[in-house]
């Protein structure tokens, strides 16, 4: 038995869809734009490369100019929509609102006025109907090409051109609220930089406060007088570095102790909630892996250098890391969070050695120089720079939420498996509605 379309629906080569809605080639709303031009005789444009789109973005936000690159370039209009022909499961396509030129691996395609909305065309360049058909349509090994002549043949759904542009504002609105996260997020992180800077050489006081501080000058540079310089291994009751249990051996894996190597941990963290595998206690006892305790500080020290974190459980771990039990007088989250400050970091490059594996003997490591302020305010140091981590956690996790509602979005807007409300759409109807 058929399945029942929904009420303004037809059956067409791509499914149902509104029986408003086209099913055209896109060479039947779009041409190429076959103009070329040397960069000596724009050596001031804008110019585009491949590096320049990001993947599933449909807005240019960078650029370089025509006069540092070489061979002929293709011009581009605003309004045109420029779609990296090669290796074209990048999913490069955007749309310019400026002109330039653009690197001959890029397509330039114009959309035919009174049919097709070019933000409309932005996005749907990066439907997964042109994306299936340009991967299918490639040709070449080493550096594989879609073509126009191919690419012109796809099919695709064309909805009346208030309903795209409605289609397109709804998606570009996502898009922006992504990239204004994403702005969030690197302030934010900018001021962590900037409070750390301030936090271990002021203390937890307010900014208008600091020349009420009494300082002392030491070799790290100013720091309140009531602190102390100390030698990492001065706060550590004890160290040592883990190991891997043999791979060939399956009795000692997939057991129920974790335990990780250092490339599970993250430049920015702290804390560490996961792991990578598990191992069995056989594994444990006859390899050189051992268990960092819960609140213990991990560092990275072979692969990884520099990474330190704090397990929020028992973890074995592999011989890139090293464990450091510390003393009551040292938090371990405040030393987590000075080992990702600047001055820390340049003392680790200067013990780090080797060509091929990099990597910092435990020795020298415990020989690096530390700021030691009274524990009460390591701990509320501790506890604003983790503040500061939790909104930039926040934004990130709402900008993968964003990315995720604009896929959702392009796929079942595009398909009209959802549909905008009707009186929405009017807004952005005109008089420029022909068919094809």
């Amino acid at each position: 038995m058929s399945e029942t379309l929904p009420a303004g629906y037809r059956l067409t080569e791509l499914g149902p869809l509104p029986e408003e809605w086209r099913v055209v080639r896109l060479g039947e709303v779009a041409i190429l734009r076959i103009d070329t031009i040397l960069p000596t005789e724009a050596p001031n444009a804008k110019y585009v490369g491949l590096e320049h789109l990001d993947p599933g973005e449909a807005l240019i936000r960078r650029h370089g100019v025509a006069g540092e690159t070489i061979s002929a370039k293709a011009v581009f209009k605003p309004g045109d929509i420029l779609y990296g022909k090669l290796r074209p499961y990048l999913d490069k396509a955007a749309i310019a609102e400026w002109e330039g030129v653009c690197s001959t691996d890029i397509l330039v395609l114009v959309g035919k006025p009174n049919n097709v909305d070019s933000y409309f065309l932005a996005y749907l360049m990066h439907s997964t109907l042109i994306l299936s058909h340009a991967i299918a349509t490639t040709t070449g090994v080493n550096h594989p090409r879609t073509s126009w002549k191919a690419l012109s043949q796809a099919v695709i759904p064309l909805p009346p051109l208030a309903e795209q542009r409605a289609i397109a504002h709804v998606l570009r609105t996502v898009q922006e609220a992504k990239e204004a996260t994403a702005r969030v997020i690197a302030a934010t992180r900018e001021l962590k930089k900037s409070l750390m800077r301030h936090l271990f050489t002021c203390g937890p006081v307010p900014a208008d406060q600091t020349d009420q501080v009494p300082m002392q000058e030491t070799e790290l540079g100013p720091i309140p007088a009531h602190w102390r310089v100390v030698r990492l291994g001065e706060v550590v009751e004890d160290s040592f570095s883990g190991g891997t249990p043999p791979t060939q051996r399956p009795e000692y894996w997939n057991g129920n102790i974790p335990w990780t190597t250092s490339a599970i941990i993250g430049d920015d963290d702290v804390i560490l909630s996961r792991f990578q595998r598990t191992i069995t206690e056989l594994g444990l006892k006859h390899s050189a892996s051992k268990i960092a305790p819960k609140g213990s500080l991990m560092v990275g020290t072979r692969v990884g250098v520099g990474k330190v974190v704090v397990p929020e459980f028992d973890i074995a771990m592999s011989q890139d890391l090293t464990a450091l039990l510390l003393k009551p007088c040292a938090d371990a989250l405040l030393m987590a969070y000075l080992f990702k400050y600047a001055p820390l970091q340049r003392q680790i490059q200067e013990r780090t050695r080797g060509t091929t594996i990099k990597g910092i003997p435990r020795k020298d490591l415990l020989t690096l120089t530390i700021p030691l302020p009274p524990l009460a305010e390591q701990q509320e140091i501790a506890r604003i720079l983790q503040a500061v981590d939790e909104k930039i956690r926040a934004e990130e996790a709402r900008k993968v939420a964003l990315e995720g509602l604009f896929r959702s979005l392009l796929h079942h807007l595009m398909t009209a498996q959802v549909r905008l409300p009707r009186a929405f759409t009017q807004q952005f109807a005109g008089g420029d509605d022909a068919a094809v």
